[in-house]
């Protein structure tokens, strides 16, 4: 079963967002990544909230449409962009000698965040 992404859902989810780095985002990744494009038009409310033990059952670096949250521990450092953490997720991040990256930031290296594992 292969996923389908609306273009058209995400420009109609993309007028009701205020902030301009968002929709900046949004529209860059569109084309070169719908399916973070289509997580980051969903409403922020429903944005995933990801523990850092969910994290650390992945192998290799992460993205994240959401917000990392500090449940669990890491036991091996990675490379995780995501939008937003919560300052103990940071933390816990830091002391495993992990990198957190925003979402922004990568897309001034990688503007088509290729390369991570995406968690929803």
């Amino acid at each position: 079963m292969e996923i389908t992404i609306n273009k058209t859902k995400i420009e109609k989810r993309l007028q009701h967002k205020m902030d301009a780095d968002l929709k900046d985002i949004i529209i860059k990744l569109k084309k070169t990544n719908p399916i973070v494009a289509k997580e980051l038009a969903r409403p922020k409310r429903r944005w995933p909230a990801i523990n850092l033990k969910d994290i650390d059952m992945i192998k290799g670096d992460v993205l994240i449409a959401g917000k990392i949250l500090s449940a669990g521990e890491l036991s091996v450092g990675k490379k995780i962009v995501a939008w937003s953490a919560s300052e103990k997720a940071l933390e816990k991040i830091k002391s495993v000698k992990g990198t957190y990256i925003s979402i922004i930031d990568e897309m001034k290296k990688n503007p088509e965040l290729n390369g991570y594992d995406i968690l929803k």
